[in-house]
């Protein structure tokens, strides 16, 4: 259970990323060019869910499928951080990530202290407890004001 709770916290700390970096970058191009649609033209928050086409919708849940289920496994009784691909097989533990989450290709070094990693580890848990209650109030406030940022005063259904 721990180890889904880690990968939950990782994602909603990237998401939580994700959404304050779009508020200021903004990739050149097209995002879909057979439909003139430039990356510019996509708006921030939620407003974005019914203006990017379906097709990249499913690209993107394509995409992270392929990611959690065969190349970067979390195998329960391995520990958190140490991934392992399905396709070649389980045994193959190509990744293992460092104290910064650098992977060991990189030159991340795994925390050989035991105390050391056992508080890294419950400051990554928290952290990612806190991710999950944030992206969700960034999503409720953007839901009713429009923005994640946006002042209470422009939700029209306020009885204040």
């Amino acid at each position: 259970r721990r180890c889904i709770e880690l990968k939950h916290g990782r994602v909603a700390m990237l998401a939580c990323t994700g959404y304050i970096v779009q508020e200021f970058v903004r990739f050149p191009g097209f995002l879909s060019p057979s439909s003139s649609i430039k990356f510019a033209d996509i708006p921030n928050g939620l407003a974005a869910v019914e203006k990017v086409p379906a097709v990249g919708w499913f690209q993107y849940t394509v995409f992270c499928g392929i990611c959690d289920l065969w190349l970067c496994h979390q195998v329960p009784s391995n520990p958190p951080g140490k991934l392992t691909t399905r396709l070649f097989g389980e045994g193959i533990t190509n990744y293992q990530y460092g104290s910064i989450g650098l992977p060991g290709y990189l030159g991340g070094k795994p925390v050989d202290d035991p105390e050391l990693k056992k508080k890294k580890l419950n400051a990554e848990l928290a952290n990612g407890r806190l991710a999950m209650m944030a992206i969700i109030g960034m999503f409720f406030q953007d839901g009713l004001t429009g923005s994640a940022w946006g002042d209470w005063a422009n939700y029209v259904d306020s009885p204040l």
